[in-house]
């Protein structure tokens, strides 16, 4: 133990130590300031509900410490980001508790808390000032060289990203490169410090953590105190509203900018594209770039394979949307039409049928569901018979959020008038808006594939298996939205053989022909279809089945083998 209780090169550490604890105070009360006052109330009640509160905890090590999330997808760089996040945060409990059960230092009459309080920088640099047992040693040092084990996968996957199983890496500027470094460095410098007990490593480690602490704010490396924020957020069950205010705010400074998202990203085919991807898009919009993020919020296709595939399950997406909606894109819309529109239904039936406006440019999708209804025996109507009313989606996509109410408040009116107990859609693109967007309540919203895979359990529908082997595509709006994986893969495996996709269920591709992109040329969705289709023939099936029929209209295209809806793989395996 040190003689003396405090040295000069503690100084660097106290005032990064200063300057970050007071920056993350102010933007914490800018944040929840921001929140629309019904937002902070929510925000507030949730932090003392005891099931919040257990999900908070739960999350805080799962994500921020352990980061299970990105252990699931690629286990190197779990084993990267868990032991730094990790090691430093046992280091530091470590050093507390060794404080609270030392003696009193000497000329330092406090102690436990009151101690580690008034002499916070003891930890940091617990052994220059004192000596601790045999078995601290052990633990400091053992989580120490963990850290540094985690650093070194860093710098490879900085050096040959490939080698750690990753395509493309986010590009940073010179801010970000030089915090980088100094993390890097940190902890060798702090393990030449205590090994050789010479004062110039004790003062590069101060300065270290100084330039770290100083740069933090103005960096991707905020995500590290942010993310803790957000998860409190999100579990309140806060929504984006506005793109840099509030709740958004958060979680455009959660973002760690680790690229995962860009090899996710359906166009990433094209290397030209992958600077449109969500990371890209958090990094300008938290930049203040409200133009080039604009324009990535507009490129974006809006499948939502990055939002899947996020390890910090930042709804970037959502944002997008946000973004939209504050763009103003000057479209006179008339929806006066609406009053004079009304129900083709005659009779009140169980079952309501919306096909929707793409189900209507493809009829094959709507006979074979009359084919299937009928086979049933069941007692139907369709909605949109004769054309009707679009869902709502398209003006949702586009941030006309006005115009899509009222297209939804004239189906609801139309639905509730019908008295349907189910309603049942063809389309993931309606079958999403319908389950986000209406208030339907006593009435059961399923996407064709859920009710014809009821019909069939139930008995009411009769199907023939046959030997076609098939393979099933996972529209982005009805899986990685919904999570409805096994009722299309249990119709099919009742009609033929399912043989896999090489990505599937959450981790399918997109078809390339979302509504969602308004910039994209042909030329740039015909390669992310093409990719698509190369991904579902990898087991050679017979022919590709999707249940959305803007699907079924971009694989027919590119698709070397037939391509159906699944409502007329079924329809034609009926029994008579």
């Amino acid at each position: 133990m040190n003689s003396q209780i405090f040295h000069p090169f503690v100084l660097p550490f106290v005032l990064g130590m200063a300057f970050v604890l007071t920056y993350c105070l102010v933007g914490l009360v800018r944040v929840v300031l921001q929140l629309p006052k019904e937002d902070r109330k929510k925000f507030l009640r949730s932090l003392v509900t005891p099931k919040i509160a257990w999900a908070n905890i739960r999350d805080l090590f799962g994500d921020c410490l352990f980061h299970v999330k990105i252990w699931k997808r690629n286990p190197i760089l779990g084993y990267m980001h868990s032991t730094i996040a990790f090691g430093w945060f046992m280091i530091i409990v470590i050093g507390h508790i060794m404080l609270f059960t030392l003696k009193p230092l000497e000329g330092v009459e406090a102690e436990g808390f009151a101690r580690t309080f008034t002499n916070f920088y003891y930890p940091i640099f617990y052994k220059f000032f004192a000596t601790e047992t045999p078995v601290f040693a052990f633990l400091m040092d053992f989580f120490l060289l963990v850290i540094i084990s985690g650093i070194l996968i860093a710098v490879v996957k900085k050096i040959h990203s490939r080698i750690v199983g990753v395509k493309r890496v986010t590009k940073f500027g010179f801010a970000d490169n030089m915090i980088r470094f100094a993390l890097w460095t940190i902890f060798p410098f702090r393990l030449i410090a205590e090994k050789t007990n010479i004062m110039a490593f004790w003062w590069l480690y101060s300065f270290d953590l100084l330039i770290f602490m100083c740069m933090l704010p103005f960096t991707r490396y905020m995500h590290i105190p942010t993310e803790a924020l957000f998860i409190l957020m999100r579990h309140a069950g806060l929504k984006a509203r506005e793109p840099r205010k509030g709740y958004n705010l958060a979680q455009l400074y959660s973002c760690p900018s680790c690229g995962l998202c860009i090899d996710a990203c359906p166009m990433s085919v094209n290397d030209k594209n992958s600077g449109n991807t969500s990371a890209y898009f958090m990094k300008k919009l938290r930049n203040g770039d409200s133009e080039d993020a604009k324009r990535i919020a507009e490129t974006c296709l809006m499948c939502g394979k990055c939002v899947m595939i996020c390890p910090v399950s930042i709804e970037s997406c959502d944002i997008k949307f946000s973004q939209r909606a504050a763009t103003p894109y000057y479209i006179n819309s008339d929806h006066s039409y609406l009053e004079n529109v009304e129900s083709s239904s005659s009779d009140i039936s169980t079952v309501l049928y919306f096909a929707g406006c793409m189900t209507q440019l493809t009829p094959i999708i709507m006979r074979a569901m009359k084919q299937i209804m009928e086979a049933a025996g069941e007692e139907y109507e369709f909605l949109d018979k004769d054309g009707g009313i679009c869902c709502g989606r398209p003006m949702l996509l586009s941030g006309k959020v006005a115009e899509a109410q009222a297209m939804i408040a004239k189906n609801t009116e139309l639905i509730k008038k019908s008295g349907a107990k189910k309603l049942v859609l063809s389309c993931p693109i309606c079958y999403k808006v319908f389950k986000d967007e209406y208030q339907l309540e006593g009435i059961e919203i399923q996407h064709h594939t859920q009710y014809i895979n009821e019909l069939i359990k139930n008995g009411k529908l009769k199907v023939n298996k046959g030997n076609v082997n098939y393979v099933y595509h996972d529209p982005c709006e009805l899986g990685r939205a919904f999570g409805v994986y096994d009722e299309p893969r249990e119709v099919l495996e009742n009609v033929g053989n399912l043989r896999k996709a090489k990505s599937e269920k959450e981790l399918s591709i997109c078809c390339g022909g979302s509504l969602g992109s308004f910039n994209l040329t042909q030329k740039e969705r015909d390669e992310i279809t093409n990719n698509s289709v190369a991904d579902l023939m990898f087991n050679n099936p017979d022919e590709i089945v999707t249940a959305c029929p803007l699907c079924l209209k971009t694989f027919a295209r590119k698709s070397p083998v037939a391509v159906k809806d699944i409502a007329e793989v079924v329809s034609e395996q009926l029994t008579s």
